[in-house]
């Protein structure tokens, strides 16, 4: 009958013990000692089970191979960022063949050998692909490997019967999530498309369902215009700091636009605060972005060839309209970002950071984007 579950509360369910030794106390956890978050890429990508989404063909693949040659071979991604010793790396590249995976290497790689610890799939059944990841993951699991799926969409399966979209994107994003999960320190990343009508929130532009987004570890978004070799990489997560760092693009490679990661946060951030302004709008944002103790009206009159009463309208309505901060009377200051404050610092600086098992120490400069000795790319010359 319908309500007896309650009757004889003095008996317990004799699995009643079992279900509580799910719950920790306070001092449980205040007692565990939990290593640091690791990274693929120190500040942009790390470890867990991660989507890189953007529009097709704005260099999604591209971006993706970099950062498998720079983790494979121990060099730096994006051109900064120093990935620490070499690492091995899967690459799944489901839309292309061996003869372009050859061709895109040597272009990126400016006909280095290609690194032994990148491993590639070009061709694998649906049903194939996650045993596997799985398979590799359980050869190459303790050594941090990265996991690249290009694309999702290629393994993507049908709902089940009486399941919704939300269900079933959730239920292969908890699959994939598992497979990272499993190994501590690595990182499966897959590539996603992006929805052509997206709303304000970037994150509501992954194609398909929320279910995605939900369970995924982090989702990083690049945004290039058509044509256009600026562009911008949005990184958010559950342990990470929502981020958005300026990036360029030519031949292939991708770089960050500036020699740190808060140099490019702070380029991102100017971008967007100067983006569908005036030319002198412009440069007087540009202006007191380079102040950041703050300036006046005869400040910004001087630097930029003004009258003070011109200068001073020119402040009131940045400020007014968000791209910079008004702190005191007469007084305006760039608005900081959460990840120009977060990089700064010389304990945060991705240029002097290299990859350990437990994190990453400060003590080897990151190799330059091309070695003065040799010419190459991704060299380890300088941190031989």
């Amino acid at each position: 009958m319908y309500g007896t579950e309650y009757d004889n509360p003095s008996t317990p369910d004799p699995h009643a013990f079992d279900i509580l030794d799910l719950v920790k106390t306070g001092d449980w956890l205040d007692a565990q000692d939990f290593p640091p978050l690791r990274w693929a890429v120190y500040g942009l990508i790390p470890e867990g089970f991660g989507l890189l989404t953007g529009p097709p063909k704005a260099g999604k693949s591209w971006c993706a191979f970099g950062v498998a040659l720079a983790i494979s071979s121990g060099g730096s991604a994006f051109g900064k960022i120093a990935t620490g010793k070499p690492r091995p790396v899967l690459y799944l590249a489901l839309e292309d063949g061996n003869a372009r995976l050859q061709w895109r290497a040597r272009q990126l790689l400016d006909g280095n050998p290609i690194p032994a610890l990148l491993h590639t799939v070009t061709s694998a059944h649906p049903n194939q692909v996650i045993p596997l990841i799985e398979a590799w993951m359980g050869v190459h699991g303790d050594a941090q490997p990265l996991v690249l799926l290009d694309t999702l969409g290629k393994v993507m399966p049908p709902a089940q019967p009486g399941e919704g979209a939300y269900q079933r994107d959730y239920r292969i994003g908890s699959r994939l999530k598992a497979l990272a999960d499993a190994h501590p320190g690595s990182t499966l990343l897959v590539i996603h498309h992006i929805r052509k009508a997206a709303g304000e929130d970037w994150m509501d532009s992954t194609s398909g369902t929320n279910g995605l987004n939900g369970a995924a570890d982090f989702t990083i978004n690049l945004h290039r215009a058509r044509n256009s070799g600026s562009g911008v990489i949005r990184v958010t997560g559950r342990d990470v700091v929502e981020s958005e760092f300026a990036v360029t693009s030519a031949d292939g490679r991708w770089t960050l636009d500036g020699s740190t990661l808060a140099e490019a946060a702070q380029a991102a951030e100017m971008a967007r605060a100067t983006a569908d302004l005036g030319d002198k709008s412009a440069e007087v944002v540009e202006f007191v972005n380079t102040k950041p103790d703050g300036v006046k009206a005869a400040d910004v009159a001087s630097a930029c060839g003004m009258e003070p009463h011109t200068a001073r309208t020119y402040l009131a309505r940045l400020a007014e309209s968000g791209r910079i901060a008004k702190t005191g009377r007469g007084t305006y200051t760039p608005v900081a970002s959460v990840a120009s404050v977060a990089f700064e610092g010389g304990t945060q600086q991705a240029q002097h950071m290299q990859q350990t098992p437990t994190g990453l120490s400060d003590d080897v400069p990151v190799p330059s984007e091309r070695c003065a000795d040799c010419g190459g790319l991704f060299c380890r010359c300088e941190v031989a």
